[in-house]
């Protein structure tokens, strides 16, 4: 493929059903035709010198076109939303919203000896529910219908990422106030996690990369609060190391972002 469309091999090959074609071209070329008009009319051209191609597509649209006169087309405005969240995710975000505000009802109680805020405890890792919710296998019910659409890939998941992000980092910002939690001290940690687990994501999946690195925070973080009040990871001085983190971490994403291209890579 070109920088910005595929070559007319490519395009022929796809037009042909070459099965020689890798995986990951395949996916590519299938999700730039889904927002690329003039390769779609390129692709047209290719598949009307295909014999098998015109006959089978002759034959359904006699098939298909009594019954889509009949069905009406899904509202667009479902479409557009179903890019950006899933059923699945409400009640996840409304779970982390709660957490968040129990962990502030605990701040102001006096017995609280943790060494820190509750709200710096558990606000940098709660956005990994949601983003578990948002691509999961196991927690999508209709993970296998998107998973095969050509918009899967890695907009798809930064999209419901971003949604994510936008509910809960203004609840965790309000919380923050309330418990006088410096901003950095927890949005660094938060946004390096969820990067973190989009990185690791297309090496073991989504839903066992949040698991995994859920397990990490309450093993680094959560324990050692917990059973000496005191915190490793979250001091100042450690904010530097979250912004590296988050950094490599997005740069992983970007340099494999082919991977989320597959329905392998967001398992």
């Amino acid at each position: 493929m070109s920088a910005e469309h595929p070559s007319d091999r490519l395009v022929d090959r796809y037009a042909r059903g070459d099965t020689g074609l890798p995986a990951d071209e395949l996916w590519a070329v299938e999700a730039h035709l889904d927002a690329c008009a003039p390769c779609r009319a390129r692709l047209a051209e290719a598949a009307a010198d295909v014999p098998a191609v015109t006959s089978l597509l002759a034959s359904v649209r006699a098939g298909l076109e009594p019954e889509l006169d009949r069905v009406a087309p899904a509202p667009r405005r479902r479409r557009r939303l179903t890019a950006w969240a899933t059923p699945v995710m409400g009640p996840w975000l409304a779970m982390v919203v709660g957490v968040t505000a129990v962990a502030v009802l605990l701040d102001r109680t006096a017995g609280w000896t943790w060494g820190a805020s509750p709200v710096l405890l558990l606000a940098p890792a709660l956005p990994l529910a949601g983003v578990a919710a948002a691509w999961s296998r196991a927690l999508d019910p209709a993970f296998e219908l998107t998973a095969v659409t050509p918009r899967a890939g890695l907009a798809l998941l930064l999209r419901r990422t971003l949604t994510v992000l936008a509910v809960v980092l203004p609840v965790h910002l309000a919380a923050g106030l309330l418990t006088g939690v410096a901003l950095a001290q927890w949005l660094l940690p938060s946004l390096a996690l969820t990067a973190t687990a989009l990185a690791l994501g297309g090496v073991i999946g989504i839903g066992r990369a949040t698991a995994v690195l859920g397990t990490l925070w309450t093993a680094a973080v959560l324990a050692p609060a917990a059973a000496l009040g005191r915190i490793f990871l979250l001091q100042p001085e450690h904010l530097p190391l979250w912004a590296l983190t988050f950094a490599a971490a997005a740069g992983v994403v970007l340099v494999r972002r082919r991977v989320y291209a597959t329905p392998e890579g967001l398992r």
